[in-house]
């Protein structure tokens, strides 16, 4: 089997729960985590006869703002729908959803790697529609919760543009951190507010060329599955790869992997097969008639402000601050630890004039503190930059201690002193670790190297 000549086409579909207070058409609390179930239902979420359902306006709102900040198009024109199928989660036998018309299409998000790379992913569409309840296993009976039903529930559908485990992985993550910085949810996977959905086929080249011809890839396989309901990257990226291998053999015996949806065991780390997916016919869709169609101006769109962005902020922070891309990267994947960095840089850079500190790039040792974890990130902010201005105050050199050090260390590694001498910048570096860890860190570096040098050199 030779993977170069297939090439794996998948597509995600993620599923958000807002953190709205009430649920998508009742009044219902939203917060169910953890509370006893079946607690938080009316005849709306349970689907009895004559409830009628009124959208949730903040859950419209959020939507429009998650699909501004993916550059999604926002329709000036969207409707409801009755998405039919038969599942015991489901209690009205139908769910209320988008098909034709959703409020957003045409996006994408792009993903910025090391050395510059960056990798553009196409977003079909963002929906709104309802969680469905929560099948609960045990032994040979499954119980349900219908807390989580109605809950309002945004998907993110891809365009197919992904060909690699890798990319999948931090596309979710960047997701993820953007959904945070909205504040519109939690999007915490171990309690299911962030479901993952990959759609996975392979597709045989004709060609081993690594340019591929544009029809190859627009030409899709004819079939596609569908691993549901994952809850962590790492194991979206492993069902992926165990997937793509399986799907090869399938293939490489001149056979066509039958289109399913899958669930993934992440402790035997495979997939395995649910049902047989569904076509949009199966599904059979027809407008909501309890909910009229809803209409956006120009004007109403054009008031959803998004706040500042993460990679916006990630710029920012190279830019104002000149910090190393990896600490500003760090900084900025956490809204709250991204500003309190900003708040403890503003105090300290205050507190340094005060008492006439001068230190190189004080934005960047501010930085290392933080994303090194350095000093706890538990303290208020002055607390932090009180314990910031005693790390980072100029240390006070015992000159005799240190030339009495470095005699020791000169001693017992002449090799290296040798090395040096005959030009192996190494070996000065080596000489100034080990004169550090003897003076455990309480000595500048640049005066340990100023001294070994006069040493060395003499």
């Amino acid at each position: 089997m030779d993977k170069k000549d297939y090439l794996p086409i998948i597509g995600l579909e993620i599923h958000i729960e807002l953190k709205t207070k009430s649920k998508m058409f009742c009044q219902c609390q939203a917060d169910f985590f953890g509370k006893e179930p079946n607690s938080q239902v009316c005849p709306v979420c349970l689907g009895l006869p004559g409830a009628l359902p009124v959208p949730n306006k903040k859950a419209v709102e959020w939507t429009i703002l998650l699909a501004k900040a993916l550059n999604c198009q926002i329709n000036h024109f969207s409707k409801f729908d009755r998405k039919h199928y038969f599942y015991p989660d489901l209690p009205k036998g139908y769910q209320i959803s988008q098909y034709d018309q959703p409020i957003a299409n045409n996006g994408f998000i792009k993903i910025y790697y090391e050395k510059g790379l960056e990798k553009k992913f196409r977003i079909r569409r963002v929906h709104l529609e309802e969680d469905t309840g929560k099948l609960i296993h045990q032994g040979e009976e499954t119980l349900i919760d219908f807390n989580r039903s109605g809950l309002p529930l945004v998907e993110i559908v891809t365009e197919p543009d992904f060909n690699k485990s890798e990319d999948v992985k931090r596309f979710l993550e960047e997701l993820q951190v953007i959904i945070r910085y909205l504040d519109v949810s939690y999007a915490d996977m171990e309690k299911g507010s962030m479901r993952l959905e990959p759609n996975i086929s392979i597709k045989k080249l004709k060609t081993q060329n690594l340019k591929l011809k544009t029809n190859e890839i627009d030409n899709l396989p004819s079939y596609k599955v569908e691993v549901k309901n994952i809850n962590s990257f790492r194991f979206v990226k492993q069902a992926i790869d165990y997937e793509v291998e399986r799907q090869i053999k399938i293939l490489e015996k001149g056979e066509m992997p039958k289109q399913e949806t899958r669930g993934y065991d992440s402790k035997k780390g495979i997939t395995y097969s649910q049902r047989s997916k569904e076509e949009a016919d199966d599904y059979r869709y027809f407008p909501e008639p309890d909910i009229p169609p809803m209409v956006f101006s120009s004007q109403e769109i054009e008031r959803t402000k998004l706040p500042e962005l993460p990679y916006q902020r990630y710029q920012r922070y190279l830019k104002n601050f000149s910090l190393r891309q990896q600490e500003a990267f760090l900084l900025t994947r956490d809204k709250k630890i991204a500003d309190f960095f900003e708040e403890v840089n503003n105090k300290f850079q205050t507190q340094s004039q005060k008492l006439s500190l001068k230190i190189d790039n004080s934005s960047q040792a501010i930085a290392n503190l933080i994303v090194n974890k350095k000093i706890s990130l538990n303290l208020d902010v002055n607390q932090f930059v009180n314990k910031a201005i005693t790390l980072l105050l100029p240390k006070k050199t015992d000159k005799e201690l240190l030339k009495k050090v470095i005699n020791k260390i000169l001693t017992e590694n002449k090799k290296a002193v040798s090395d040096y001498q005959n030009g192996k910048k190494n070996a000065l570096m080596f000489l100034v670790g080990q004169v550090m860890r003897e003076l455990k860190g309480k000595v500048e570096v640049k005066e340990v190297i100023e001294e070994l040098n006069i040493r060395v050199r003499s």
